[in-house]
């Protein structure tokens, strides 16, 4: 597969649709099996909160992972990420709730690049503070 979208479509500035992901308790045993990240402050509640946390908290992993879904999903392709960082600045904190936490994701064009890429900024929220910092994505356009 290559990207979907064309370099000569995009411009600095055009925003990538935005997505919410649902995080649960459930969600993160499920990314533990797959990781093989049981660290305790993922599930146990009471450790957590020893620890100094102010309840479970998501991977930082699955964070950055949910995050860069937005531009995998508006690229079509991803193998076209061909760069990928950020910085954790804040928990997602996961309640032992029917509810959950949600992770707010948006992104836009920052600037073309060399070689049919673009950078790609993106801003992920939960809770209304952002999680990560400085999230980037270097990406070969079609």
């Amino acid at each position: 597969m290559t990207a979907q979208i064309q370099y000569a479509d995009v411009e600095v500035g055009t925003e990538l649709p935005a997505r919410t992901f649902p995080v649960t308790r459930a969600t993160l045993v499920q990314y533990a099996g797959a990781s093989g990240d049981f660290n305790p402050i993922h599930w146990n509640e009471k450790f957590a909160k020893e620890v100094g946390l102010p309840d479970v908290i998501a991977h930082g992993m699955f964070t950055m992972a949910e995050a860069i879904r937005v531009v995998t999903d508006w690229a079509g392709d991803p193998a076209a990420v061909v760069e990928y960082g950020v910085r954790f600045t804040r928990p997602v904190v996961v309640p032992n709730d029917d509810e959950g936490a949600t992770i707010e994701v948006s992104g836009k064009v920052a600037a073309k690049l060399d070689d049919d890429t673009v950078r790609v900024d993106l801003t992920v929220m939960s809770a209304g503070q952002k999680v990560l910092g400085m999230s980037r994505a270097v990406v070969r356009l079609a």
